[in-house]
C-alpha cells in the first residue's frame, strides 16, 4: 500500500452536502472516540466515520497502557508520590529533542484531571503495583514502569515513578480499553458510520474547511461540518511509498512486526496536507525489541557488530530497540552466561555458546577485530560488575553481575528472526488544542487533529503508554476546540 501524495480537497460549490453537522471526526481509535465524546458533551452534533468494519483502530489492539501521572489515585495507592513537574521533567527527556515542550507541560499539568475523565467514562484501574516493567502486566494490575523512569539517564533528571496505568483487565487491555470508551461514546447523541472512508476534505472559498466527502458502498456523499473536522485516523506504519519517502528503516524487508492495521496508512495526514497543513517529525520512528519479561535477563550485556555496548540493558525496551534499529543498523547479540539465561516470554533462545568470548565471537562471525573487542568489553565489565558497578552505562546494581563461562549468545539482528516492532511517530502540525497548523504557525481553520496523524508528545523517543494517553488527551481537545 502506498502513495505520498496530498490528497486535494473539492470545493463546497462543487459538491452537494447531504447531511450538516457540527463536528465530523475521522476515525475512531482512541483519539477519535474521546474527540466524538468531548464534542458531543459539549453540546455538538457529531457524526464520526470509521473506514474499518468496527470502531477501535490500532487502540484496540494495542496492550491498552496510558501514560498518567502527577499524582493520580492509582500511583498513591500503590504507595507512589508523583507531580506534574517531575513528570514532566522525565518526559521532556525521554521523548527525544525534538518534543513540543508546550504539549509535554500541557499533558503533565492535566494527567490527574484526564485520569479522572477516563475513570468517569468507564474506564477502571486497579490501585495495584506489578514489579515486571516495560509492557502491561499479565494480571490485572493498575501501574508499572513503562519507560525506563527507574533506569540511567533519567534516574539522574527525576525521581523514578511509574505511570503506565493499566486499565483493570488481565493482560493486553486496549480491547477492553476502547469497549469502555465505546459505551461512554454511545451514550452520547453522537452518530457513528463505520465501513466508510472520507474520500477529501470539502472547503469553502475563502479555504475554511467545511465538511467531508464519504464513501460507502462505492456512493459519495458530502456532509457539512458547520464547526469543524477532526483527523484521528492513525499513522503511516502501512503506507511503504511513505516510509520510504520519510523512515526508512522502518521500511527494512526483515522488520518484524509492524504495530497498527492496515488503515495506518496515513491518508489522514495526506488529506490534511491537501489543505496546507505542515508535517513535523515525520523520520521519527519507534521500534520495540522485546528482551523481556523477565526482566532479570536484563544482567546480560547487548554489544553490536563491533563488540561494544551501546545501551544499558536494565532500560525500557522500546529505548533498546530504537538504539538498536537506528545507531546499530539491527545488527545486535545478547551475552549471557548459563547461569543467568532464560527463555523471555517470546520464546528467545540461545544461538552459539562457548568457553571464551573469542570463541563466542568466531561462532557468531564477527571479525577478527570485532573479537578482541568483544573479549575487552566482557573483561572489563565483569571486573566492575564484581564489584556491583557499571560505570560505563551505569546499570542498577541488581542487573550487574559478571557473565563467566560458559558463555551464550541470542541474535538479535533484524535480518534474522528477531522481534523490531515499529511505528510511526511524526504527523499532522497541531497547536496543543488540537488546531492543525500550515506552515506559517497558523491555525487551518476548521481543521482539527490527535493522536498517531498528528506529531504528538513522542519525537525521537518513547515511553509505553503514550500514544494511548496524549491520542485521548488531545483527542479530548481537539474535540472541544472543534465544538466550541
Amino acid at each position: 500500500m502506498g502513495d505520498t501524495e496530498p490528497i486535494a480537497p473539492v470545493r463546497a460549490e462543487q459538491t452537494t452536502f447531504v447531511e450538516t453537522v457540527d463536528v465530523v471526526v475521522v476515525g475512531l481509535g482512541i483519539a477519535g472516540t474521546c474527540a466524538t465524546i468531548a464534542a458531543a458533551e459539549a453540546g455538538a452534533s457529531v457524526l464520526g466515520v470509521e473506514r474499518a468494519m468496527v470502531a477501535g483502530g490500532t487502540s484496540a489492539l494495542s496492550g491498552g497502557l496510558i501514560y498518567l501521572g502527577g499524582g493520580t489515585p492509582t500511583q498513591q495507592a500503590c504507595g507512589y508520590s508523583d507531580t506534574a513537574e517531575n513528570m514532566e521533567r522525565f518526559l521532556v527527556a525521554a521523548c527525544g529533542p525534538h518534543t513540543d515542550a508546550t504539549k509535554v507541560h500541557a499533558y503533565c499539568e492535566g494527567s490527574v484531571a484526564h485520569y479522572h475523565w477516563l475513570v468517569d467514562h468507564g474506564v477502571p484501574f486497579k490501585g495495584q503495583f506489578n514489579a515486571e516493567p516495560n509492557r502491561e502486566p499479565f494480571d490485572d494490575s493498575g501501574l508499572v514502569f513503562s519507560g525506563g523512569e527507574d533506569s540511567w539517564p533519567f534516574t539522574d533528571i527525576a525521581d523514578p515513578v511509574p505511570r503506565g496505568h493499566h486499565p483493570q483487565f488481565p493482560d493486553t487491555a486496549g480491547g477492553f480499553l476502547m469497549d469502555c470508551l465505546g459505551t461512554a461514546r454511545a451514550q452520547t447523541e453522537a452518530r457513528a458510520l463505520t465501513d466508510a472512508r472520507v474520500k477529501r476534505l470539502v472547503v469553502d472559498h475563502d479555504g475554511v474547511v467545511a465538511g467531508v466527502e464519504i464513501t460507502t458502498d462505492d456512493t459519495t456523499r458530502a456532509v457539512r461540518a458547520r464547526r469543524g473536522v477532526v483527523l484521528a485516523a492513525g499513522g503511516f506504519i502501512f503506507n511503504d511509498d511513505m516510509l520510504g519517502q520519510y523512515c526508512p528503516p522502518a521500511l527494512q524487508p526483515n522488520v518484524a512486526w509492524r504495530v497498527g492495521q492496515p488503515n495506518d496508512d496515513g491518508r489522514g495526514i495526506r488529506l490534511g496536507q491537501g489543505v496546507g497543513a505542515a508535517l513535523r517529525n515525520m523520520d521519527a520512528v519507534e521500534c520495540a525489541l522485546p528482551i523481556g519479561p523477565p526482566h532479570r535477563l536484563a544482567r546480560a550485556i547487548l554489544v553490536n557488530a563491533r563488540g561494544e555496548r551501546f545501551v544499558n540493558e536494565d532500560t525500557y525496551t522500546g529505548r533498546i530497540g530504537m538504539r538498536a534499529l537506528l545507531e546499530q543498523g539491527g545488527e545486535v547479540y545478547m551475552i549471557v552466561s548459563e547461569a543467568i539465561f532464560e527463555t523471555n516470554f517470546v520464546g528467545m533462545r540461545l544461538q552459539w555458546a562457548a568457553e571464551t568470548a573469542e570463541e563466542l565471537a568466531h561462532d557468531i562471525g564477527l571479525s577478527k577485530t570485532a573479537a578482541v573487542t568483544l573479549a575487552t568489553t566482557l573483561a572489563g565489565y565483569n571486573r566492575h560488575a564484581a564489584d556491583g558497578r557499571d560505570p560505563e552505562w551505569h546499570k542498577a546494581a541488581p542487573f550487574v553481575t559478571p557473565l563467566v563461562a560458559p558463555l551464550g549468545a541470542v541474535d538479535l539482528r533484524v535480518d534474522r528472526d528477531a522481534i523490531y516492532a515499529p511505528f510511526t511517530l511524526g504527523g499532522l502540525a497541531t497547536d496543543s488544542d488540537g488546531a492543525v497548523l500550515d506552515g506559517t504557525e497558523t491555525p487551518i481553520p476548521g481543521l482539527f487533529a490527535a493522536g498517531r496523524t498528528t506529531a504528538g508528545i513522542a519525537a525521537g523517543g518513547y515511553v509505553s503508554g503514550i500514544s494511548l494517553g496524549d491520542g485521548s488527551f488531545f483527542g479530548r481537545r481537539a474535540g472541544a476546540t472543534a465544538a466550541g
